[in-house]
């Protein structure tokens, strides 16, 4: 195992499961090689709507924001890593023609000044140098992505400047920036086949049928494929933490694990921004800093 001790990775997300969905392999996979990983969650989850049949039953919505907080302590647990809520409020996903307002006091119409101020002082403190978050389509449309890409790419060029917020700690700068974009469709086509060589249903039918106008290519976008089938397990633990949000029998676990890691031992990432040199393609989202010499966090 390679040994990344002294290297910090920030993981910004944008609600309580994102994390989970979204590179959780990975980032097990670092905190085993002695990594300092961190999620920053910037909403609750408040305006997420129960996915899981099983957790529809009475209490669970009317409590959701306390519930939540409880699974994401459970998916923390599961990945190792270490958390910070930036406790906005989720601003939900508009739906309708035309699309109604989004909520007053919600994140995506949150100060973006104010936001990027709050992830500063985290960054500031915990000097990551690896920084996962999402693209400009924010992985999907929903305003909370695309509001986290915004503060993100923001906090990314000015936690290193003395010169801003001098009183929010001494200016650090990142050395990488990644996206993340979730689901690649040649993943899910890879286990669809496999299910209708098998003769069975896919359940994977309806998202492939669709998902050209959704999204495209992906691939055409990765730079970085990062070895994480040692850690799929505590990924999958992590999701399931996320019982409202996360039905058992979805497709999240249609595939077998080791069908996965025998298809599919990746997680993808894209390189949008880095002050190292680096070569394409990586296997490694720390590639370039590994053999630079790294400075604690003070205790």
């Amino acid at each position: 195992m390679n040994d990344a001790s002294g290297l910090r990775l920030i993981a910004i997300h944008a609600h309580p499961d994102d994390e989970a969905s979204k590179g959780a392999a990975t980032m097990a996979r670092y905190v085993a090689e002695g990594a300092d990983v961190m999620v920053v969650t910037c909403t609750g989850g408040e305006r997420g709507s129960i996915l899981n049949p099983a957790m529809d039953k009475p209490g669970v919505l009317e409590n959701i924001r306390a519930v939540r907080r409880e699974e994401m302590a459970n998916s923390m647990r599961a990945l190792g890593t270490q958390h910070r809520w930036l406790d906005y409020e989720d601003s939900g996903l508009p739906e309708g023609d035309p699309l109604p307002p989004l909520p007053e006091g919600s994140f995506a119409l949150a100060d973006t000044d104010l936001v990027v101020r709050d992830l500063v002082a985290i960054m500031r403190e915990f000097r990551p140098h690896v920084i996962i978050t999402y693209d400009e389509n924010g992985g999907y449309p929903h305003p909370d992505h695309l509001k986290v890409h915004e503060v993100s790419m923001r906090a990314w060029e000015v936690c290193g400047d003395p010169s801003y917020a001098p009183e929010l700690g001494e200016a650090w700068e990142p050395k990488k920036l990644y996206y993340t974009h979730g689901f690649i469709r040649q993943r899910l086509q890879m286990f669809h086949d496999v299910a209708i060589a098998e003769g069975k249903p896919s359940p994977y039918t309806e998202i492939l049928s669709r998902w050209r106008s959704l999204q495209g290519d992906l691939m055409l976008r990765v730079t970085t494929q990062v070895y994480c089938a040692d850690f799929f397990e505590q990924r999958d633990q992590a999701l399931l933490a996320h019982a409202t949000q996360i039905d058992p029998a979805g497709t999240f676990f249609a595939t077998p694990v080791d069908v996965q890691r025998k298809l599919w031992p990746t997680e993808e990432f894209e390189l949008a921004a880095t002050r190292v040199s680096t070569s394409l393609p990586e296997d490694d989202l720390f590639a370039g800093l590994r053999d630079q010499p790294t400075q604690p966090l003070e205790q």
